[in-house]
This record gives structure tokens, C-alpha cells and sequence, in this order.
């Protein structure tokens, strides 16, 4: 065996576990509160009220807590046009301001029926941009909640491979004439 390509193998494989350990804890983002997103930290508290508006938890689980709001910033981050994700800032700050000068106080703070009432405004809008916002987050909130993990195994009952395989059974071959 050639001892530089022994060298060379030898390297590049500790290399490789010495990054190991920050690619893995790289890849579990999933437990931060907040996601590097183009959102600041009051949208994405802005979003996460509207999820929970949309779907509360009640006595069942709720958006909020199988992560649909950080689905939604990632989801609009990555997949949605540059004029779908200034849209969406921009009516996230005219939530902000109607719960402002409606209710002295923020979206996220408000309570679920003020909440709600803000969004049935957006609901039932002449103008197009916030009916499309609305629209556009009530939909993928409630995708986003019906593919979660907890409700795809705990409510629908699904499984990755349906059935069962018996590898090794007795089959009874008659002749059947």
C-alpha cells in the first residue's frame, strides 16, 4: 500500500469526524424558539399568533404546538415569490397597527375573540392584497397542522408501510380442480 495515499485517507477521515459534531448540531434546529428567517422577531410573534388564532390548542393540540408557525416562515421564506413575502410583511404590519388602534396593544397580545376579529376583517377585505394574505396563511397554516408528524400518527393513524410482511409461512398449495 502506498504510504502517502495511508496519510492522505487518514486525514481526510479526521477531517471529517472533527466536523462532524457541528454539522449534527446544526441539522436539530427545530428546538430553537426562533428560525433565521427574513422575519424579525415581531413577525414571526405576529405569525405565531395568527397560527394559534386559526388552530388554538383547547383541550387537543393546537398550531402552535407542532411548530406550524415556524413551517410557515420557512415555507414562505423559501417557497413563495418576492412579492408573496413583502406582501406578507406588509399585512402582518397592518395587523399590528389595526390591533393597535383597535385594542391599544399588539396582535399577539390581544385575546382569541379580538384575534379573530382582526382576521375575519382580513377575511372579508374588498382589498385584494389582505384577502390574499389571509387566504394564503389560513391554508398553509391548516396544511402545515394536518402533515405534522403528531397529527399524521396520532389522529390519522398512519404508517410509513401499511400492513405487515410474514416472511416465513406455510403455504397450503391444493390442487383445486
Amino acid at each position: 500500500m502506498n504510504r502517502r495515499h495511508a496519510v492522505k485517507t487518514i486525514a481526510i477521515a479526521s477531517g471529517s469526524l472533527i466536523s462532524l459534531p457541528f454539522w449534527m448540531t446544526a441539522c436539530s434546529s427545530d428546538n430553537e424558539t426562533t428560525h433565521l428567517s427574513s422575519f424579525s422577531a415581531a413577525e414571526q410573534d405576529t405569525l405565531a399568533a395568527i397560527t394559534d388564532t386559526i388552530i388554538p390548542a383547547g383541550n387537543a393540540i393546537g398550531a402552535l404546538s407542532v411548530g406550524v408557525d415556524k413551517y410557515l416562515q420557512k415555507l414562505i421564506d423559501k417557497c413563495f415569490e418576492k412579492d408573496v413575502q413583502d406582501n406578507v410583511k406588509l399585512q402582518l404590519k397592518a395587523l399590528e397597527e389595526l390591533a393597535g388602534t383597535a385594542y391599544k396593544k399588539s396582535f399577539s397580545r390581544c385575546d382569541q375573540a379580538q384575534r379573530q376579529g382582526i382576521l375575519l376583517r382580513f377575511s372579508t377585505s374588498q382589498n385584494t392584497p389582505e384577502k390574499d394574505f389571509f387566504n394564503l396563511v389560513k391554508s398553509e397554516t391548516i396544511n402545515g397542522f394536518t402533515t405534522s408528524k403528531e397529527v399524521m400518527l396520532n389522529h390519522f393513524h398512519y404508517k410509513v408501510a401499511p400492513g405487515h410482511y410474514y416472511g416465513c409461512i406455510d403455504v397450503n398449495a391444493q390442487n383445486h380442480a
